[in-house]
């Protein structure tokens, strides 16, 4: 007789996925930080690594050619390691300043959340966010009625996104094994290698993230083929990223959570 598997845990990232609709925060921290500094950082460049721990984010936008001119030109030289300590010890105290402006439950993520709960499957989340960015978000997401059962920053581990060890440090603390009966959902590229060097399912957001970038209001405005332009685009990048499954919101995860419980055990 075949065996089915049942789901056990879910790790979910917070900003664009159960946070702060469109990713918004991080991008108009990054982007006020280059300012201060005489760089244009386009909302592309700032969203194209969301999802890395945010030291080796700002690492990767000083590598694109566009900023490392600007920065030339500024600077009298090319970024070194020096400059990105320096942009990352800034960004801290910019970023707390942003983020609780920006950390609202992003709609249905509550409900959905305490249902699993129910269920008795265990919730745990991971992020690129620091803890020291990340404890303002908690203490606004339990106000607001959402409390996962772990939570596991990139700088209590060895290293950030795409490695795994946030993941596994998150199913220790659960007690929840193997990864096959873990699911990994997130808004960016980062979220789903993360979920897939940790031998996880994954499930890639597409309206409420880092891809389509908008906030909820805006969202709204866009006419309904900009929609699906949006949508579509964002649904190719985190297939070809390796997302075994797409959908728009948290809510929308439910409907794949049973069609994975029904595959045979073993089917990955």
């Amino acid at each position: 007789m075949r065996q089915y598997r049942t789901i056990r845990a879910i790790m979910l990232d917070w900003a664009g996925t159960t946070v702060d609709h469109g990713s918004i925060a991080p991008v108009l921290a990054l982007q006020e930080l280059f300012a201060r500094h005489g760089i244009t950082l386009r909302s592309e460049d700032a969203r194209r690594d969301m999802g890395l721990l945010k030291r080796d984010h700002i690492n990767a936008i000083l590598a694109l050619p566009i900023v490392t001119s600007q920065w030339f030109a500024n600077h009298g030289h090319e970024p070194s390691g020096e400059d990105v300590s320096m942009l990352f010890d800034e960004f801290g105290p910019l970023q707390m300043d942003i983020i609780t402006q920006h950390s609202q439950l992003i709609s249905g993520v509550k409900e959905t959340v305490s249902e699993w709960q129910r269920r008795g499957i265990r919730i745990g989340t991971t992020t690129g966010y620091t803890r020291q960015m990340l404890t303002p978000v908690l203490a606004q997401a339990a106000k607001n009625g959402y409390r996962p059962d772990a939570v596991v920053c990139p700088d209590e581990v060895p290293a950030g996104r795409p490695a795994p060890w946030m993941l596994m440090r998150n199913a220790e603390l659960l007690n929840v094994y193997p990864p096959s009966a873990c699911v990994k959902i997130g808004d960016t590229v980062s979220d789903i290698e993360e979920g897939q060097n940790a031998g996880m399912w994954t499930i890639g957001l597409t309206r409420t993230g880092n891809m389509v970038g908008l906030n909820a209001a805006d969202w709204e405005q866009l006419p309904q083929d900009e929609k699906s332009r949006r949508l579509r685009e964002a649904e190719d990048t985190l297939r070809q990223a390796g997302a075994h499954f797409v959908a728009e919101d948290l809510a929308a995860c439910e409907e794949i959570l049973r069609r994975i419980e029904g595959l045979p055990a073993g089917e990955l």
